[in-house]
């Protein structure tokens, strides 16, 4: 039996925080309204209430109203698992929870517990079911869901510092990063579940090294692996702010950072007095975040330039498969709205470019990017 094609998208970083929410989504809200799914990662929390952690390096939130918002803007799917998700406690967290449920959007990688938080939704579209699995490696201490803990679903990553010189004390260290061997052990029965109950398997992630070009950090490569090869069939990473290379591994697309999408300007994603925000501006972690990168050191804006560059991932399904995966470059201008840049726009060469180029320095597979249009096409039966 012959099934219908379906369409779906997938997003980035969304905190959007202003008068009118709908205005960030306005140049994308009818293609994602004519699409069979959209996902998107949402930054913020939704709540006017709570008390700033002590554990939070940067706050990070907008208004409850933004649920249905994203909702009309043609969202189907959130991901509200980072390393906000607790910015201003367990019961704002809670509260943005119960939000983006109300608003009739399906909710996967955070949870009022450890089962709630793994428990990931399944769309039954036109016949065929996807799974939409969720998890974040950025977690602020008790961030991450316990038996009676709120958080997010944990796929934590183990640092090691090795001297390159074992033998010279105070020299220089090597880094290596690998999975939390109980994260892994709990992925896996949570994609055995959902190859049970689902055609396709999607995963999505938080995690990565922000603002650094390039670089893809150890455990993400040992992530992406393992859940491809355990079944799962295109995972959608965010965090890093910026984008980062894309890898075809045993056919199977791995987004590993589609980068900010309707994002605020750092201290406009700030609901707290006008004080803190401008402490935000000298405040240790922020000094030690724009360390990071040189680029922070010529931007005109709060983030670095290579931040507004972005994209929307795009797969069909077809006959209860995925059948083609291909990214839309697309722009952050300063009005915060973001929009797909057609191929006449500079920015579409710019942001095809950037990707070849950071693909390159991660010595990956450059020969993946297609252009066809106004898509890059990744894979395609």
């Amino acid at each position: 039996m012959d099934h219908k094609e379906l369409l779906m998208y997938g997003v980035g970083d969304c905190a959007p925080y202003r008068d009118d929410l709908s205005s960030s989504f306005r140049h994308v809200s009818e293609m994602f309204q004519g699409s069979d799914l959209t996902f998107g990662q949402l930054e913020a929390v939704l709540s006017l209430e709570g008390v700033l952690s002590t554990c939070t390096r940067m706050p990070c939130s907008s208004k409850p109203e933004l649920a249905k918002v994203m909702k009309r803007a043609g969202f189907d799917v959130i991901s509200f698992s980072s390393n906000h998700a607790l910015d201003y406690g367990r019961d704002a967290f809670c509260e943005t929870c119960q939000h983006i449920r109300d608003a009739g959007l399906y909710l996967t990688g955070v949870g009022e517990n450890e089962k709630n938080a793994r428990t990931f939704p399944v769309l039954d579209i036109e016949g065929t079911k996807i799974a939409v699995l969720g998890y974040n490696s950025i977690l602020p201490q008790g961030f991450w869901a316990q038996e009676a803990r709120p958080g997010c679903n944990p796929a934590r990553g183990i640092t090691a510092y090795v001297p390159v010189e074992h033998d010279q004390p105070d020299t220089p260290c090597r880094m290596y990063s690998f999975p939390h061997p109980d994260d892994l052990n709990r992925m896996i029965e949570d994609i055995n579940l959902a190859k049970s109950l689902a055609d396709v398997v999607v995963m999505s992630i938080h995690w990565g090294i922000h603002f650094k070009e390039a670089v893809i950090g150890d455990y993400q490569k040992y992530y992406a692996h393992f859940a491809i090869d355990n079944g799962v069939d295109l995972v959608l990473g965010h965090h890093a702010h910026i984008l980062k290379p894309i890898e075809v591994y045993k056919g199977k697309v791995i987004f590993y950072s589609l980068g900010n999408f309707a994002m605020e300007e750092v201290t406009d994603m700030v609901r707290d007095q006008a004080s803190i925000k401008q402490d935000m501006k000298t405040s240790k972690n922020h000094t030690e975040m724009t360390a990071i990168s040189d680029a922070f050191k010529v931007t005109k804006r709060s983030f670095p330039m290579d931040s507004y560059m972005t994209m929307v991932a795009k797969w069909t399904i077809k006959d209860k498969k995925i059948n083609k995966v291909s990214y839309l470059p697309a722009y952050l201008p300063e009005d915060g709205a973001p929009y797909v840049c057609q191929p006449e726009d500079p920015m579409f060469e710019q942001i095809n470019n950037y990707m070849n180029k950071i693909t390159g320095l991660e010595k990956m597979d450059v020969s993946i990017y297609k252009v066809r249009g106004e898509e890059v096409v990744l894979v395609e039966e």
